[in-house]
């Protein structure tokens, strides 16, 4: 009764490569431990794949995802309100004006001017003007 063989088409076939089984139908103890390194061996491939993945692969979990793109934005708006105060008739008499102000006060004065206001924004964004006074502070410096 050490295999069984049922005279079906390929059943027979089938059944006799089948790993043999122990009289009370558990799996031999070399088969258990193929599959017990297995498991582990799968495990441990999943953590080193995440470890790679979030260390070199760039990968960066949805916090850190907004984070990015609201600092992106931040800045291309920041670029557009320099713009903006640059394409002025008078910028350079309001870059004077700019300089003499405070660092502090700075951008009371950008958000007065509305130059962080972006096109078609009844208000500005948060920081917009913060990040503006910081751009135009490098313009005057160039």
């Amino acid at each position: 009764m050490d295999s069984l063989i049922i005279e079906r088409g390929g059943d027979a076939e089938r059944l006799k490569n089948q790993p043999p089984l122990r009289k009370d139908g558990s799996m031999k103890a070399e088969t258990e431990g193929k599959i017990k390194y297995g498991i582990w061996g799968l495990i441990c491939g999943v953590i080193a794949a995440i470890v790679v993945g979030f260390a070199w692969g760039g990968w960066v979990t949805a916090g850190t995802n907004q984070k990015m793109s609201d600092a992106a934005v931040l800045a291309s708006q920041a670029a557009i309100c320099v713009a903006q105060y640059v394409k002025e008739p008078n910028s350079q008499e309001k870059l004077k004006e700019f300089e003499a102000i405070d660092s502090y006060k700075r951008y009371e004065f950008i958000e007065k001017g509305g130059w962080d206001k972006m096109p078609g924004q009844k208000e500005a964004s948060y920081g917009v003007a913060i990040a503006c006074a910081e751009g135009l502070e490098a313009l005057i410096k160039k």
